[in-house]
């Protein structure tokens, strides 16, 4: 193989100090002054609590790489591997890595990006060769668990096959490599655009040779976001001595290549020490703006500096919530989970507000940061409550990166991958997102434009709600998950219909509130469970089995069975109660999900069945509220009760640590909230249902002077119920606190016992 000498011009670069830039990043990810990393919020760090390592064995599907809150970038290690388990790019289970790419996803179940690999190698290698699979790869190497490190905003581990150790941090808009080579070994670093993972198909890629220390290009591809185009830049500390560049099998013979795989192999003088840095910037827009977001970095190369930066920033975010235990496992599992839950959605806008829709126009988000990632179907259910609280401005900044996606197609998106509509999962979750952050008072987005968005979205054709809106509901014989649909339709209807009558659109609130009542259609009072129906509106769907389940094609039901999605009405639970014959036959329905056999039926059951409690299923969604119905139907010792179990059975500090699919922070998010002792049932009601809270004192920072504490007295294992509480000093017997009283700061006084009082909190 020949190997290109190139003459590179000296270029003299003005040393830029990091302070201004770091303190700006500083100022962009956390939205916090100064002066707030020398308050009392960083006295104990609480990045020491984090494991990253959780939740990437299993079903998890997390991974362990850098990245800081809501971070563009996720630098993290691929093990080159696409299957179910490696959605992420990597597993716990695995020891081999094929490099590092830029883009990861947090949790989910279908697997993408990985963007822009690097590799840092210690020998020459033969690009040209076809690469089918992860055995093909010639820079891969094994690695072991012993020699691994994560901790928010770092990663590292020592390559074996190279004797080399890489280490990965980010900023908000770069990521930073450091490798240490053995002294004396070739100095090489491969830069792969070419072998996809995670069901990705690259389309067109190109790698180009800038100047002495310095490589850009792009990637186009398409996978699960359709249309994803991936512009980079990357600098080294070193110069490149020498050079390959490889497309499609074929040496190219200039300095830039473009093809459908391209690859390079990059060589720098090992004499000039053992310490390579290297720093990348991404852009959907362009290579222009990579090196805009790159130059927000500085000239120079400081990875501590950047990785202390990014642990500061994980520390500031992390601190929002301060828990008090002796149990040194259930403060890991707590800041680990509200870890998870800051890392998506990603920012997506470049440092200049522009970014890149899925039609390929390239707009400029003005005063809002445009982010991506948006799992909604998951994470509408508590990690944007959680958001609501934590976060605020973000949220108003992810309804408006909404609102902007929503003017390509006129529908507001179901789930937004790197700016692409991938419509994946039922229901329109945007719609619960924006009406709960209204509700609460969240401002910084046009609400009237909103509720246009959700009107406009609630009367169109697509995804079913031609036949819903023809029926009242979805008939099973013209639209699988029927079911499903219809319950998601409901809610998504009565949101609209309470922005409605905030605005005084007294017509639309009437109709869409009587179009949220379609659950009553397809509840089966013999059975007690929602149930399929045909377009005559006569006939359930026969045989059926609670149990059953079908993934996607012939179900009723997504991901799931009828003991799963039956309970799917958050809007009005007390008229399911009564449907279902009272209290008491309700309390008996619930009971008997928590304890019959975990059996589920069918030849094609949803691999995202997991966490089984009986037939309650934590590792996916749609279960996350049952739970709390204990409380609508005057049994809550009964919620506290299986609250516990779950918080106890579904979670843990290992790398099995999640039950599930962590889904883009939801999973994590419900035990932020539950070990707190709070849940938001329904998110756009404004209120949070009281379960049994873990520790002996909690406080969330609602803002820099208003704090909500959570305390409960005598709280064990065995303590689990509530005996009686207060609310800043008065009694407080009932099962849910409105959002605004947590907002205006306070104290929620618990004390715990280990029997029911089965008085507390009675209507």
């Amino acid at each position: 193989m020949k190997i290109k000498n190139l003459v590179f011009k000296v270029i003299c670069n003005k040393v830029y100090t990091l302070f201004f830039v770091t303190f700006t990043v500083t100022l962009s990810l956390v939205s916090c002054k100064k002066n707030e990393k020398e308050s009392k919020l960083d006295e104990v760090s609480k990045v020491k609590y984090v494991n990253p390592f959780i939740g990437t064995a299993g079903h998890g599907h997390t991974y362990p790489g850098a990245t800081v809150p809501f971070g563009m970038l996720q630098v993290s290690p691929d093990n080159g591997i696409s299957k179910w388990d490696w959605c992420s790019g990597y597993h716990y289970s695995d020891s081999i890595t094929i490099g590092f790419s830029h883009l990861h996803l947090s949790g989910t179940g279908i697997g993408d990006l990985a963007d822009v690999r690097l590799m840092p190698i210690n020998k020459n290698v033969d690009l040209t060769k076809e690469v089918k699979s992860r055995d093909d790869v010639p820079y891969k190497s094994a690695y072991s668990h012993l020699n691994e490190t994560a901790n928010p905003g770092y990663y590292s581990v020592d390559l074996k096959d190279f004797n080399i150790k890489a280490e990965l941090t980010s900023s908000l808009r770069t990521a930073n490599h450091k490798y240490t080579f053995a002294k004396k070994d070739i100095q090489s670093v491969i830069i792969d655009l070419g072998f996809a993972i995670n069901w990705d198909k690259t389309l067109i890629s190109n790698i180009k040779v800038v100047d002495s220390n310095t490589i850009s290009g792009y990637r186009h591809s398409k996978g699960w976001a359709n249309n994803q185009k991936v512009f980079f830049v990357a600098k080294f500390s070193k110069p490149i001595t020498n050079y390959i560049l490889v497309k499609d099998g074929l040496e190219g013979e200039v300095n830039s290549v473009i093809g459908e795989k391209t690859y390079a192999q990059l060589f720098f003088d090992e004499k000039k020490g053992e310490v390579l840095e290297v720093k990348v910037s991404l852009s959907s827009v362009s290579i222009e703006n990579a090196v805009k977001n790159l130059s927000t970095s500085g000239n120079d190369f400081k990875f501590d500096s950047v990785k202390n930066e990014a642990e500061s920033n994980w520390n500031i975010n992390l601190s929002s919530i301060e828990v008090e235990s002796l149990n040194e496992d259930l403060k890991t599992t707590f800041y680990t989970a509200l870890y998870h839950t800051q890392i998506a959605p990603v920012t997506f806008s470049d440092v200049n507000g522009e970014f890149r829709k899925e039609n390929d126009e390239i707009v400029k988000s003005t005063n809002f940061t445009a982010y991506s990632t948006l799992s909604l179907w998951d994470t509408f259910r508590a990690e944007h409550p959680l958001l609501a609280i934590l976060q605020p401005k973000k949220v108003a900044d992810i309804i408006n990166s909404m609102l902007s996606y929503y003017e390509t197609k006129n529908i507001l998106p179901v789930w937004t991958l790197y700016g692409n509509e991938t419509n994946t999962m039922t229901g329109y979750h945007s719609i619960p997102v924006i009406a709960e952050a209204y509700l609460k008072g969240i401002k910084g987005f046009d609400i009237e434009t909103a509720y246009e968005a959700m009107k406009t979205t609630m009367m169109q054709d697509e995804r079913g709600l031609n036949h819903y809106k023809k029926y009242g509901y979805v008939p099973h014989n013209l639209l699988d998950e029927s079911v499903t649909i219809t319950l998601e339709y409901a809610y998504n209807d009565w949101c609209v219909a309470q922005i409605a009558k905030t605005l005084g659109k007294d017509d639309d609130y009437t109709y869409f509130l009587n179009r949220s009542k379609a659950y009553e259609y397809l509840f089966d009072t013999e059975t007690g469970f929602m149930r399929g129906k045909d377009d005559t509106g006569k006939s359930w769907k026969e045989p059926f089995d609670p149990k059953y389940s079908a993934h996607r094609i012939h179900a009723e039901y997504t991901e799931g069975n009828a003991w799963q999605h039956s309970w799917f009405v958050l809007h009005d639970t007390d008229k399911l109660i009564k449907m279902h014959g009272g209290e008491d036959k309700f309390t008996n329905k619930l009971d008997q999900l928590f304890t019959e056999t975990s059996e589920i039926t069918g030849d094609n059951v949803s691999v995202d069945i997991s966490g089984l409690i009986g037939q309650y299923a934590h590792g996916n969604e749609p279960s996350h509220h049952i739970a709390y119905m204990y409380n609508f139907a005057n049994q809550p010792w009964k919620t506290q009760y299986w609250v516990r179990q779950i918080l106890k059975t579904q979670y843990n500090t290992t790398p099995e640590g999640l039950s599930g699919n962590e889904d883009c922070g939801q999973m994590s998010a419900w035990y932020v909230f539950s070990s707190l002792g709070l849940y938001p049932y329904s998110p756009a009601s404004g209120e949070y249902q009281i379960g049994s809270p873990v520790f002996e004192k909690s406080t969330i920072h609602v803002s820099e002077k208003t704090t909500f504490s959570i305390i409960a007295e005598n709280v064990s294992n065995d303590n689990i119920y509530i005996q009686s509480a207060t609310l800043n000093g008065k009694d407080f017997n009932r099962t849910a606190i409105s959002h605004k009283e947590l907002i205006r700061g306070g104290t929620l006084q618990f004390m715990m016992g280990n029997k029911p009082n089965k008085n507390w909190g009675i209507n």
